[in-house]
């Protein structure tokens, strides 16, 4: 795993750098592709601050947490990290094991959908298809903040409704879901 450490506000210690990649050099083994990594340690008054960056192929994660000793906010770190990553491989895990007749079901309406739009007054309308798939709301929080859409389409695992996340101008979020 590539690894940068940065050090804002602190001596740069090459003891928290060989700590920090000792601690990443174990999700090695639980990603699937190498990854890169952007470890950032600060320190503001008494807080102790430590905010990681892991890419790794489309899986993207971003942590950061503070306590009152650098040592304890890396470790509260990594493992906020390593609950991501396998709830990450959860959720592929379920999505990759689910029905495939559905798939096929989808694909023949969205060729309906198509047939609606070569009519010549709808020249203006940019189609464009999109797969949605059963998840939390929270899960779907953390999928539009890892792109860079402004709205994520998704299907409400609990509800099995269509929703819309979307990011209001004052930084918030916004769901749509069917009323009923």
């Amino acid at each position: 795993m590539q690894t940068i450490v940065t050090f804002k506000k602190i001596d740069t210690s090459n003891s928290l750098k060989s700590y920090v990649q000792k601690k990443l050099d174990k999700f090695d083994k639980i990603l699937d592709s190498p990854a890169e990594a952007y470890v950032v340690l600060s320190v503001e008054k008494i807080r102790h601050i430590a905010e990681i960056t892991l890419t790794c192929d489309r899986l993207k994660i971003h942590a950061k947490e503070d306590s009152e000793n650098m040592y304890s906010s890396i470790d509260t770190l990594m493992d906020k990290v390593k609950a991501q990553i396998k709830k990450n491989k959860e959720k592929i895990k379920r999505h990759m094991s689910g029905n495939k007749q559905s798939i096929k079901d989808e694909s023949k309406q969205a060729g309906a959908i198509q047939e609606l739009f070569d009519n010549p007054l709808t020249d203006q309308i940019i189609t464009e298809t999109i797969d949605y798939k059963p998840m939390d709301i929270e899960d779907a929080v953390i999928e539009l903040d890892s792109g860079k859409q402004s709205f994520f389409v998704f299907i409400n695992a609990r509800t099995q409704q269509v929703n819309v996340l979307y990011k209001h101008n004052n930084g918030k979020l916004g769901l749509i879901q069917h009323r009923g």
